[in-house]
């Protein structure tokens, strides 16, 4: 009896102990989260559908999409491959500068994506490095459209990468020196056991890299040049929009941008819970 009356006051403090880490925790996410995103789509909606509807469909909007489109199509399957590749030197081989190596893939995480963005003006705008050789072939990279996709493959280059190496090291390459014994070549072990193995870790890392790729801004900002209709993308029509005083249709275009991000959150939260097992450990951080 005594035993049970001690452990109400254990079981009670525990639970005040508990509710006080969740309801800050709640009311920051409702604070800094929810509200936010709750104010994107109010003010989107603001004057109706027909005028949200008519924002979004201007020829500078929908530039804007087919260009965030075309720039992420591009720089998500190259840094696919690229992922793959580095993840696969990473996990299978040891070699001098396999640390530098990691240090470059984790770069982008430590730079900002300004100074990204100005590394390549400086690189091959008019008076950088590479300017006056690429102007006199007619190259033009910054203040177009090979800029931004420059831009976005070095900020978004890291998540495929990062997403496989800590899979693939766990898994050892014992099923793929036994596929090479019994006579697979290199293209049938990677297609018949390494890519099972990491096919949803790798669709994670390539989720995580699209919806980077069509939300950046700092980047893309410094390199584009911001004309409007050729080199914005939708994070720039955005901020174009807003200072131009237009809040309806800056809100719309960015209702677009909050759209991809929910999609984005619920097939990642779908991958977790599905296929935890093969998810790398450090996924749930991202």
């Amino acid at each position: 009896m005594n035993a049970i009356v001690l452990a109400r006051p254990v079981s009670m403090r525990r639970g005040f102990a508990r509710a006080l880490l969740i309801v800050p925790a709640l009311a920051f996410m409702a604070l800094f989260l929810l509200l936010p995103l709750t104010v994107v789509f109010v003010e989107a909606f603001k004057q109706g559908l027909g005028a949200y509807w008519n924002s979004i469909i201007q020829p500078e909007a929908a530039s804007a999409i087919k260009l965030t489109l075309l720039v992420a199509g591009i720089a998500v399957p190259l840094n696919l491959v690229f992922g793959v590749a580095a993840a696969w030197v990473m996990a299978r081989f040891e070699f001098r500068g396999k640390n530098l190596l990691g240090a470059f893939i984790d770069l982008p995480f430590s730079v900002s994506p300004v100074i990204a963005g100005l590394i390549y003006v400086l690189l091959f705008g008019a008076q950088g490095w590479f300017g006056p050789w690429l102007d006199a072939y007619g190259i033009k990279i910054i203040f177009a459209v090979p800029g931004l996709v420059l831009a976005t493959i070095f900020i978004t280059l890291p998540f495929v990468a990062r997403e496989l190496i800590p899979l693939m090291q766990s898994q050892g390459s014992e099923e793929e020196e036994a596929a090479r014994v019994l006579g697979a070549s290199g293209w049938q072990m990677f297609f018949r056991v390494t890519l099972p193995n990491i096919r949803w870790a790798l669709l994670y890392g390539v989720l995580l890299c699209n919806a980077r790729a069509m939300g950046e801004f700092g980047a893309v900002s410094v390199v584009s040049g911001h004309i409007r209709g050729l080199t914005t993308t939708l994070p720039l029509e955005v901020e174009m929009r807003y200072n131009e005083y237009n809040y309806l249709g800056a809100f719309a275009v960015a209702s677009l941008l909050a759209l991809l991000a929910l999609l984005t959150l619920v097939i990642k939260t779908v991958l977790e819970w599905r296929y935890r097992g093969e998810l790398p450990a450090h996924a749930s951080a991202h």
